[in-house]
C-alpha cells in the first residue's frame, strides 16, 4: 500500500500545488531519460508476499500489530487489513542461483515468522483470500493503525460519493456493500519485481500484460469470498471494486479504474507515468520539499516523490516502479496479478514461470504483442480470474486454446529458455517449472483443491465447513509439497 503518511486533511490548495508538483516531476522524469540517468548494468529481481493471520479455528486473527511486534524483523511490514502482514524478499541476481535463495530465505523467514506470532495466537496462511472472513471481519474498526490506511479509505470513498458495492457472479453471488476499502484487504498477492533498462522497459511491461491471463489460470488460488464460491481467481474483481473511485454514473461516461489492466501496449515506460497523471486526479496530494529540476541540474538524483506517491494510488496490474537503490535510480515492472500461496514451492515456481517467460517473450525478435490486440489480452486476463485453471484463452498462431493446453506445448520451453538466458541452473528450472507442468497436466491448483475439499463437505455449515479446509490447507503449506501433490 506503499510508504507511512500522516493524517491530514486536504484543502483545494493542496491540490493545485501537488498537480504542478507532478507535473514538474514528469518533465524531470523524461529529462532523466533522454539524458540516460539510469543504472541498467546487470539487472535484479524481487519478491514481495502478503499474508493473512488466523487463529487456532482458522477464523482471521485481528492481531497484525501484536504478530509484528512478536516477529521483530524489519523484512515484515503493515498491511490495510489488521489480519494482514507483508514481507518483503531482499532481491536477488536469478545467475547467483536467485530463485533457489528466495526459496530459503522466504522459507527461513517464514518459518521464524511463524513460531514467534503464534505465541500471540496469530498463524500465518498465505491464500488470495482469506476463505472464512466474515461480512464483521470488514468493518472500518479492524483497520491497521498506519494513518495512511485511513486516510486513502476516506479520499476514495470521499471521490466515489457513495459506499462501495462489491457485486460478484460465479458459481454463487456475492452482493454487499462496505464504507470502507477493507475489502481490499481480503486481496492477498505475491508480487514479482523485474528491473530493467529504460529501453527495454515498455517490451518487458507488454510480455507481463500478455502473459498475466496465463498466470492467473495456473497460480489461482482465491475461489471464496465472505462465504460465497466465486471465481476461480476472485481476488482480481474484488480488488477492482474495493479500490474504485468511480460512481456508476461516471462508469457510464467511461472514466478509468483505477485498478487497471490498462488500454494500450506501449512504447516507453513514460507513456505510463503520462497516463497516470493525464487520466488521475490525486487521492494523496502530500507534497514535499525537494525541487526535482535543482536536483538534477547540481547532478543530484531527484526523488520524485510526488510522481512516485501518485502511481502508488494507481493499481495496475502491472506497475511500473522509479527508485533509488545505493544512489542509483532504476526502473522495475512490478508483477501484481498472483494470489499468494499455496506453499512457498508452489510460489517460487510461480516466480520461476514469470521470470522466465517474461524474459523470452520481451526479448524475441519477434514481440507477441505485434501479433495480438490489447483488448484480446485484456479479455484474456478476465477469463482467466473468473475460470481459472479451466480457462480457454486466446493466442497468436492457435486461436483459442486451454490455457493448460498453452502452457504444456509451448510456454513452458519458453519458460525454460527464459531462465536459461537469466542463468539458471538446469536444475532448478526443471524442479520449478516442472511444479507448473504437473498442475497443467493434472488440473489442480490451489483454487481447485480447495474448492473440492467444500464440495466434500456439503452437509456442513458453510463457515464450519471453510474453517476445516482451512486448517487442512495451512497443515498442507507448512509441508512445503506443491498443490498439485496435496490429497
Amino acid at each position: 500500500m506503499g510508504e507511512d503518511v500522516e493524517a491530514q486533511d486536504f484543502s483545494r490548495a493542496d491540490r493545485t500545488r501537488y498537480r504542478e508538483k507532478v507535473h514538474r516531476c514528469l518533465d524531470v522524469f523524461e529529462r532523466m531519460l533522454t539524458e540516460e540517468q539510469f543504472h541498467t548494468d546487470d539487472p535484479m529481481t524481487g519478491l514481495e508476499v502478503e499474508l493473512n493471520l488466523v487463529d487456532e479455528a482458522g477464523d482471521p486473527a485481528l492481531k497484525n500489530a501484536e504478530a509484528l511486534s512478536a516477529i521483530a524483523d524489519p523484512a515484515f511490514q503493515t498491511e490495510l487489513g489488521q489480519f494482514n502482514i507483508e514481507i518483503n524478499v531482499p532481491p536477488a541476481w536469478l545467475r547467483e542461483g536467485g530463485l533457489t535463495t528466495f526459496e530459503a530465505n522466504l522459507r527461513r523467514s517464514l518459518n521464524s515468522a511463524e513460531e514467534r506470532s503464534s505465541e500471540v495466537g496469530a498463524h500465518q496462511v498465505m491464500i488470495g483470500i482469506l476463505p472464512t472472513l466474515a461480512p464483521g471481519h470488514l468493518s472500518p474498526s479492524h483497520m491497521s493503525a498506519n494513518p495512511r490506511y485511513r486516510l486513502l479509505s476516506e479520499q476514495i470513498l470521499n471521490a466515489r460519493g457513495e459506499d462501495i458495492r462489491i457485486d460478484i457472479t460465479g458459481p454463487e453471488r456475492l452482493i454487499t456493500t462496505a464504507e470502507s476499502i477493507l475489502p481490499e484487504a481480503a486481496c492477498t498477492s505475491t508480487q514479482f519485481h523485474v528491473q530493467t533498462s529504460p529501453e527495454q522497459f515498455a517490451s518487458y511491461w507488454n510480455a507481463s500484460q500478455a502473459v498475466s491471463a496465463v498466470q492467473v489460470a495456473v497460480g489461482a488460488n482465491s475461489p471464496y469470498c465472505l462465504g460465497k464460491e466465486l471465481w476461480g481467481e476472485t481476488r482480481i474483481p474484488l480488488f477492482e471494486q474495493a479500490a474504485d473511485t468511480r460512481s456508476e454514473e461516471l462508469k457510464a461516461q467511461g472514466v478509468r479504474p483505477r485498478v487497471w489492466f490498462g488500454e494500450r501496449w506501449i512504447n516507453s515506460v513514460f507513456d505510463l507515468f503520462e497516463e497516470n497523471v493525464r487520466y488521475f486526479p490525486a487521492l494523496l496530494p502530500i507534497t514535499t520539499d525537494e525541487d526535482p529540476v535543482a536536483v538534477l541540474e547540481q547532478g543530484g538524483i531527484p526523488t520524485l516523490n510526488e510522481l512516485r506517491l501518485h502511481n502508488g494510488t494507481i493499481y495496475r496490474w502491472n506497475r511500473p516502479v522509479y527508485d533509488i537503490n545505493d544512489g542509483k535510480p532504476h526502473l522495475r515492472v512490478e508483477n501484481r496479478v498472483l494470489p499468494a500461496g499455496p506453499t512457498v514451492a508452489d510460489l517460487i515456481a510461480n516466480a520461476a514461470f514469470y521470470f522466465g517467460l517474461v524474459r523470452h517473450l520481451a526479448e524475441s525478435d519477434r514481440p507477441l504483442w505485434s501479433q495480438m490486440s490489447f483488448q484480446a489480452a485484456q479479455e484474456n486476463f478476465q477469463t482467466a480470474a473468473e475460470d481459472g485453471i479451466e480457462a480457454s484463452i486466446y493466442w497468436p498462431g492457435v486461436g483459442e486454446v486451454r490455457a493448460t493446453e498453452l502452457v504444456l506445448r509451448r510456454l513452458l520451453p519458453m519458460a525454460h529458455a527464459g531462465l536459461a538466458s537469466w542463468g539458471v541452473a538446469a536444475e532448478d528450472r526443471d524442479r520449478l517449472l516442472g511444479i507448473i507442468e504437473q498442475r497443467c497436466l493434472l488440473g489442480v491448483n490451489g483454487s481447485t483443491w480447495f474448492v473440492h475439499r467444500m464440495h466434500g463437505r456439503t452437509g456442513q455449515d458453510r463457515y464450519d465447513a471453510l474453517r476445516a479446509t482451512l486448517l487442512e490447507y495451512r497443515e498442507r503449506m507448512h509441508s512445503n509439497e506443491p498443490v498439485h501433490t496435496w490429497d
